[in-house]
């Protein structure tokens, strides 16, 4: 099944239930998170970068709330300045 935001919320077959259930659930799940986070982090201001990332990352980060900015390769160019620093 490809990971991609279906056009209804209530899938209409197999397909559809499985990509609603999969891009809101995690957004949905992203979301709780990160307001739980924001309210240790920062109560005051509810202030805080949030950064999404990962390969499936557009499809379930086009539906969250939460998220302030996106970088689809911010691991991989982390590991990267690691494997500089130590090499």
């Amino acid at each position: 099944v490809e990971i991609t935001a279906p056009r209804d919320p209530i899938g209409k077959n197999t397909v559809e239930a499985l990509q609603s259930g999969t891009v809101f659930g995690f957004a949905g799940l992203i979301d709780a998170l990160v307001e739980r986070m924001i309210d240790a982090l920062n109560p005051e201001t509810g202030e805080v970068a949030v950064i999404g990332t990962g390969t499936h990352a557009e499809a379930v980060l086009d539906e969250c709330e939460t998220i302030t900015h996106r970088d689809p390769k911010l691991t991989l160019r982390g590991l990267q300045l690691v494997a500089v620093r130590n090499g």
